[in-house]
């Protein structure tokens, strides 16, 4: 065989094994959910969630209204976003269902998904697409959309007690999605200060030592001998923190965020996680 064949035979290897694990999250992400939905009573459907503006059900509408627009859709060009007019079709559909229906419809949303996640191909997944932070792949969308359920599952969760699986793939992927905009959130939204540095140890369920140096801009490094200062949280923490869910004085009165180090900027670090909402 030929260097070029064998290339070729790992790299569709490769995309067929991205497929499996971007397929296997997300669908793990839509039994997730339905296992939640089907345990709510009344009174926790309408509970307040982590986002300011929704209940429970408000975060499922969000949630399953967007696959909704995604259902049967595959993108042809990265400037070409997908048919966000059926949000407020799938709005309209579901705002006057009783919980019990509306679960049903959720679950029709989810099979559709499941059905269109069975015909995905490795050539799929690297189809030039739509993202919501810019152009990118069908598969780096997929990613971003079991961020998306594995932040949104716990909006409803932590509120209401609900214990869930913390360490799996979906974890995996929601953590991956943190770690890739750490020099962003180090440089842009804590703001530590040139020559400084920082090492995030995530204690579990998913351990992790994440290294950043600010060197004229923050940058994640492989690893880092004496950082100025070492914060420790768990990986659910962490990801909530920098999702904007949670209250930061909160987890350091609590001891799930703490540092060693310079005080001043592992204060400064432990406040200012937040990047998206």
């Amino acid at each position: 065989m030929s260097d070029a064949r064998a290339a070729g035979g790992e790299a569709n290897q490769d995309a067929l094994s991205e497929l499996e694990r971007l397929r296997g999250a997300t669908e793990d992400s839509y039994s997730a959910v339905e296992t939640v939905l089907a345990a709510l009573t009344a009174a926790q459907w309408q509970a307040q969630s982590l986002c300011p503006d929704w209940t429970v059900r408000g975060v499922i509408s969000h949630l399953a209204g967007m696959e909704h627009v995604l259902a049967g859709w595959l993108p042809a060009a990265a400037g070409q976003p997908p048919p966000f007019g059926r949000l407020a079709e799938f709005a309209e559909q579901t705002a006057d269902l009783d919980d019990a229906a509306f679960v049903g419809r959720v679950g029709q949303v989810f099979d559709q998904r499941r059905a269109d996640l069975a015909g995905l191909t490795g050539e799929d997944i690297a189809r030039p697409s739509w993202t919501p932070v810019g152009p990118g792949t069908y598969g780096r969308l997929l990613a971003i959309r079991v961020f998306d359920f594995w932040v949104h599952e716990r909006d409803i969760t932590t509120p209401l007690g609900i214990r869930t699986h913390d360490g799996d793939a979906r974890a995996e992927l929601a953590l991956a999605e943190v770690a890739g905009s750490l020099g962003y959130i180090v440089g842009k939204k804590v703001g530590l200060p040139d020559g400084s540095s920082i090492v995030f140890r995530l204690t579990g369920p998913l351990r992790r030592d994440l290294h950043v140096v600010v060197d004229g801009r923050a940058k994640v490094v492989d690893h880092i001998d004496q950082p100025d200062v070492e914060l420790s949280t768990d990986s659910v923490t962490f990801v909530q923190l920098a999702a904007g869910r949670i209250d930061p004085q909160a987890q350091i009165d609590a001891g799930k965020v703490s540092w060693t180090g310079d005080a001043g900027l592992g204060d400064l670090a432990a406040r200012n996680l937040r990047y998206t909402m």
